[in-house]
């Protein structure tokens, strides 16, 4: 990867600031708002409903985005659901499949590690059937030990696991869960929001059942995601919204609605948005994403040793760079963690602060709220020599 030819598409980086807040939300290069700025000016129409040319040419646009969408994660066309985000991803599957299918004494496992949108929907879903949530736990380097899976047994309806931490950026072992929770006839859900873009993902080498991912973390613009659901699965689940676009036919006291995935797409889609992620896709895939996990990587272990020489800085996470993404939460003695991003900001450095829709997790930490550097394409070890440099400076 050349990293300042690929700076040179991001027209943010002019102003001179490092941003290490990409595990909330990544910098977009000038080819995705291009895309969709294109459709906008020359293509833009509703897709779906009309034969004239401009209606045409939006929905080739749109489905053909679901092409190379789906194909990033190793999906078929059809089983890719757009959707706004891995949260609603998340409640889709919680009111169409488990609001039908849970029952008392049934249970769904997640893990401390996840991030609010995988486990509030569960609570709804069990307190609405009677269900059970179970959870996984760590170990003090904030990885899962391998006994905890026992937790997953007969009585396990639903898996449902971050595959990177969006705090620690602990990498889960989702392919050998998918194994457990399919011995034990549970169907397994993967939140891919902070893997997707970060490393390769083949949906069905992971042999998940329910997979979800959102654009905005991965170059694309914001209000775009996606659902995959495994073949066979879509079919039998009802819609999660109802209105137009997703239908058959209505009649007086009945609808009949569309196959999958428009079954779940009601009104007017996501068109540019779509276009964008796809564009978004495009530009990833021209770098390859193993070299952005090795580019990543690199990273990560880099910014673990300059900080390991800072005594007065404490990070959490293994020190293991293959179980862990590029993302270092930590505090500075002696400050809280807003004061250490304020300092960051007014030295030009952008992290993120707090509890980083995690509660849980930092309760289970000890911690009251923690700052957090994650790196993405276009961060360099020069960025995180000046980031250890500041932090040095604050303790001065």
């Amino acid at each position: 990867m050349n990293i300042e030819k690929i700076r040179r598409d991001f027209p943010f980086l002019k102003r001179k600031m490092i941003y290490f807040d990409n595990a909330a939300s990544s910098q977009k290069p000038r080819q995705v708002v291009e895309a969709m700025r294109e459709f906008y000016y020359e293509h833009y129409a509703n897709v779906h409903r009309g034969i004239h040319t401009l209606s045409e040419e939006a929905t080739s646009m749109y489905e053909k985005s679901r092409e190379t969408v789906a194909g990033f994660i190793g999906a078929k066309p059809n089983e890719l659901v757009f959707t706004k985000n891995s949260t609603e991803g998340i409640n889709l599957v919680a009111y169409s499949w488990a609001l039908n299918n849970l029952k008392p004494e049934d249970e769904i496992v997640v893990s401390i590690l996840e991030h609010h949108a995988n486990i509030v929907p569960w609570q709804f879903a069990c307190k609405k059937t009677g269900a059970k949530l179970v959870y996984l736990d760590i170990n003090s380097e904030g990885v899962v030990p391998e006994k905890e899976y026992e937790k997953i047994n007969r009585k396990t309806k639903l898996v449902s696991l971050t595959h990177v931490s969006n705090v620690l950026g602990t990498i889960l072992p989702v392919e050998e869960v998918a194994k457990i929770a399919h011995e034990n006839n549970a169907l397994f859900l993967v939140d891919g929001s902070q893997s997707a873009p970060h490393m390769p993902v083949d949906v069905k080498k992971i042999n998940c059942d329910f997979f979800v991912f959102t654009g905005h973390k991965m170059l694309g613009p914001t209000g775009i995601g996606g659902l995959y659901i495994k073949e066979g699965l879509a079919e039998n689940l009802p819609p999660f919204l109802y209105g137009g676009d997703m239908i058959k036919d209505v009649q007086l006291y009945e609808s009949f609605f569309a196959n999958p995935p428009q079954k779940f797409e009601s009104g007017t889609p996501q068109i540019a948005e779509a276009i964008g992620l796809a564009e978004a896709v495009k530009y990833l895939q021209g770098l390859g994403m193993e070299d952005v996990r090795e580019h990543e990587k690199r990273l990560v272990s880099y910014a673990i040793k300059k900080l390991s020489s800072l005594r007065h800085v404490e990070f959490y996470g293994t020190k293991n760079i293959e179980m862990r993404a590029g993302v270092i939460p930590f505090n500075v003695q002696g400050f809280s963690a807003t004061d250490v991003a304020m300092f960051l900001d007014e030295n030009a450095i952008a992290v993120r602060t707090g509890l980083h829709c995690a509660h849980p997790l930092h309760r289970r930490l000890g911690l009251k709220s923690t700052a957090r550097a994650s790196f993405y394409i276009y961060n360099t070890e020069k960025e995180i020599d000046y980031f250890a440099g500041v932090l040095e400076k604050l303790k001065r």
